[in-house]
Formats: structure tokens, sequence, C-alpha cells
């Protein structure tokens, strides 16, 4: 499954590059968007973005990839039980 995903990734990131005037035009530009450098490039990071999980999730690599998102987010320290009466 997780190779068909990647796969479908794939594709989704080279179309998002090619028509993507036309997802622009559907999508509006936000206010928030113009930070990012306007509403194409907003596309083109999103589209950068989904080929490199897709590449990764393909090649077994995405707890490599996702291992600065588990810095950041806090774990519950092991000495802490879940045992609810």
């Amino acid at each position: 499954m997780t190779t068909f995903l990647g796969f479908i990734g794939l594709i989704c990131s080279v179309l998002l590059i090619k028509y993507r005037e036309r997802v622009a035009e559907m999508i509006g530009a936000g206010e928030w968007m113009e930070y990012a450098g306007g509403v194409y490039n907003v596309i083109i990071l999103t589209a950068v973005f989904l080929f490199f999980f897709s590449v990764a999730a393909l090649t077994g690599t995405l707890d490599f990839f996702l291992t600065p998102v588990r810095w950041l987010l806090p774990t519950p320290s092991p000495d802490t039980s879940l045992n609810m009466p």
C-alpha cells in the first residue's frame, strides 16, 4: 500500500507543477500566501514537499524524514504509566 501511495504522490506532485496555473485559479490567492511568495510558490512548495515525502515513502526512509518532527513534539516519559482504574 505504501508503494502505491508513493507512486500516487509522485504523479500528483508532477501534475501540480504542470497544471499550477489551473490549480491556482481554482484555489484562489489567500492573504497568507503572499508571505510565501504568492499562490504559485505555495503550489510549487507543496509539490516539492509531496515529491520528497513520496520518495521517502517508496524507499522506506520515512522515519528518517520525519525525525525532526519527532524532536519537536512532546513524548510521554517512560516512567509514566497509562494504567487507568
